[in-house]
């Protein structure tokens, strides 16, 4: 009797008419799965080339853009299967990338998550997310150090994303991959790094660079230490964005040099802010739940995968105006 596929794999598209259509040919190469394509009410013929795809993958057409977090987690009620995949549309997973990734989790029940070997056209390549001493997290190639996985390409198991939270919706995009491997972590699971290989190239639909891919970022980081990380570095981050903000106009006053990227730009700071603080009772909720549903202390995690406790000294490109 066959058991049917092991793993969904979900791809969240927006305006993705000119390259989702790679993606899903892509996936036709891979082991047997549920394909569940979720469209961000795109406007641009997108829902043309889901429909003429020869996949003819299931599409769930949401009415709104609720963004790649709010996208990943109205489809996770629609899961049934052992595992979950999060992908790109943008992305082009090798072929044996499910096959891969799916090995790796039946090989390690400790583990909740498996990260991909993501590589990009310029020669760029993340096995996963570090978490720096300021709580950022970044794409790390060191397989040895990877924190947490990159949203663009990840299998996970379901129930296990079920019961840490899922994903965090109101993250809109950005840091909702971080958040969820923080949480992880702190319900005692594994990431683990593979080579199940995926081609990517990041920001297709957000621009990084851009005011709004800064605001999305900035906040997402800030909320998600607040919802997960040890108190003081919680408070310590969001006062500092706050003391850079406040000091920003003052070096520019004097003649000193000022970063031009927008997330130096006080009015977009003063929203990321505003942002937070309207958020902070329900940020404080969550962060309770998460403690709930916790096994290991934050300040082990932080400790144990942050640069700040492995090496205990300010790391070099930290922010500052």
């Amino acid at each position: 009797m066959n058991p049917g596929p092991k793993s969904t794999v979900v791809v969240v598209t927006w305006r993705g008419r000119a390259h989702v259509g790679r993606c899903l040919d892509a996936l036709r190469n891979q082991r047997p799965h549920r394909l569940l394509v979720v469209d961000n009410a795109s406007d641009d013929g997108t829902a043309g080339v889901l429909a003429e795809h020869p996949s003819r993958p299931e599409v769930l057409r949401l009415p709104r853009n609720l963004g790649y977090a709010g996208g990943v987690q109205r489809a996770l009620g629609r899961v049934e299967t052992e595992y979950v995949a999060w992908l790109n549309d943008d992305a082009r997973p090798d072929a044996d990338w499910l096959d891969t990734l799916e090995a790796a989790l039946d090989a390690s029940p400790e583990a909740a998550a498996a990260a991909s070997l993501l590589y990009g056209a310029d020669g760029t390549v993340s096995r996963g997310v570090r978490l720096t001493a300021t709580g950022h997290g970044a794409d790390t190639a060191e397989p040895q150090r990877v924190f947490g996985f990159c949203g663009g390409a990840v299998l996970l198991r379901t129930a296990v994303l079920r019961e840490v939270g899922g994903v965090p919706a109101s993250f809109f995009c950005y840091y909702e991959d971080t958040d969820t491997s923080w949480r992880l972590r702190l319900a005692g699971h594994e990431v683990l790094p593979t080579t199940a290989g995926c081609a990517h190239t990041p920001g297709t639909s957000s621009a990084p660079g851009s005011a709004r891919f800064h605001l999305w970022n900035e906040r997402n980081r800030l909320v998600m230490l607040l919802r997960c990380a040890p108190a003081r570095i919680a408070l310590r981050e969001v006062l500092r964005f706050g003391a850079v903000t406040a000091a920003l106009p003052l070096r520019r006053l004097r003649g000193a040099v000022v970063p031009e990227a927008a997330n130096f730009r006080v009015p977009l700071r003063l929203r990321v802010l505003g942002q937070l603080f309207a958020r902070f009772p329900r940020t404080l909720r969550q962060r309770r739940r998460v403690a709930a549903r916790s096994v290991v202390d934050r300040r082990q995690v932080w400790n144990r995968w942050s640069e700040a406790g492995r090496h205990r000294t300010r790391p070099p490109g930290a922010e500052r105006p």
